[in-house]
């Protein structure tokens, strides 16, 4: 299996170009600049989470299932992929941060599932 494309400049982190194509039937070479999609831009994670979403028809209950993990953490790692490709605003951007951040302390057992209900109720009231 070949390696994934790489997106990222390893050393100043900017997307990168995609400036050459090869065929490795005829090894014809077409050389420019192109533009690649949102999704060959996605990190190795959120690709994951969109590939399952796929597989899975969209079902969120499913993905909880294959992923044992529990459904506010696959919906915030969908919430996540979906502001990636620049699906949501900033602030619901920022609100998912807080979300993703409270889920993770719940996961951790830092806080208990009454203090994240607390918390994340708090975060709709805004």
């Amino acid at each position: 299996m070949k390696p994934l494309m790489p997106h990222e400049c390893p050393v100043c982190h900017s997307r990168l170009d995609v400036t050459a194509l090869s065929c490795p039937g005829c090894h014809t070479r077409i050389e420019g600049r192109f533009q690649i999609n949102e999704f060959a831009a996605l990190p190795s994670q959120q690709l994951e989470i969109l590939r399952l979403f796929v597989k899975t028809r969209g079902n969120l209950k499913e993905m909880e299932r294959i992923l044992g993990v529990s459904y506010p953490t696959v919906r915030a790692r969908f919430e996540t992929l979906l502001r990636s490709l620049g699906y949501e605003g900033e602030a619901e951007a920022g609100a998912l941060e807080e979300r993703t951040r409270v889920l993770a302390q719940l996961e951790k057992g830092e806080i208990s599932a009454d203090e994240a209900a607390e918390l994340l109720r708090a975060l709709k009231k805004r």
